[in-house]
């Protein structure tokens, strides 16, 4: 789901099962994507996987690094990290949205080859676009909590709403 002109591109690190089966991002029920999100103050109320769609209304877009469904990220081969990378920047590239929010710090660094990338906004750009890594919203990511992953966002959403 994506658009030209949005303020954030989000983009997963590649569809669960449970996401390849509804089509519909961060659908599995543990997953505090959508929670998150809402809480961060990117949406006025928590939506539903089901309700992605409505993220353009907000400005907000979805993707995934890599297409290719698997039960865990971890099943992906650092190949397909690397092409999902090149990909992604061509996608951005033709929609231009001002930031690429890429959700989960190791894809970040597989897809873009950047071993050094911590959580927060990058140096790199592609294009005009801005980039910020995010947390990892999955219920294994114990690294992270409800409330510190929506500080997290929080953080990229004022950057967003700042220009």
């Amino acid at each position: 789901m994506v658009a030209a002109g949005l303020r954030v591109l989000f983009c997963g690190i590649n569809p669960g099962l449970m996401s390849a089966a509804t089509g519909h991002h961060f659908a599995r029920p543990g997953n505090r994507f959508w929670p998150v999100l809402h809480r961060s103050g990117f949406t006025p109320r928590l939506l539903r996987p089901a309700e992605q769609d409505e993220l353009v209304s907000y400005g907000l877009g979805i993707t995934n690094v890599v297409a290719r469904p698997t039960a865990r990220a971890d099943e992906l081969t650092p190949e397909e990290y690397r092409e999902g990378g090149r990909a992604l920047a061509l996608k951005v590239a033709h929609w231009r949205p001002r930031w690429l929010a890429v959700v989960g710090v190791t894809a970040y660094r597989a897809a873009f080859d950047d071993r050094k990338a911590q959580v927060g906004p990058q140096e790199r750009t592609i294009g005009a676009t801005r980039v910020w890594v995010l947390p990892n919203p999955s219920g294994l990511n114990a690294h992270w909590t409800a409330e510190t992953m929506a500080e997290e966002f929080a953080r990229l959403r004022a950057a967003a709403e700042a220009g």
